[in-house]
């Protein structure tokens, strides 16, 4: 296993459904952990790199109703 950080700024924050979708995207084979930074409007997802691609995960979170702007550089 390949464990992969990758984050990515939003607009609307999620709602309701959106919530519950990004629930089940986290049952995912190869999703570690999801989570929000809603001051900064950044979501983190760590992921199994062997599993998934970075684009695999964006549209996952967009599929969920996420609305994914940009990719944000980890530092």
């Amino acid at each position: 296993m390949t464990a992969v950080d990758v984050c990515f700024k939003y607009g609307i924050p999620p709602g309701e459904l959106e919530a519950r979708a990004l629930n089940s995207a986290r049952e995912v084979y190869g999703i570690r952990k999801i989570t929000f930074d809603e001051m900064e409007k950044v979501v983190r997802v760590e992921y199994d790199a062997t599993r998934l691609t970075e684009t695999a995960v964006a549209n996952l979170l967009r599929r969920a109703g996420l609305d994914l702007r940009e990719k944000v550089q980890l530092v």
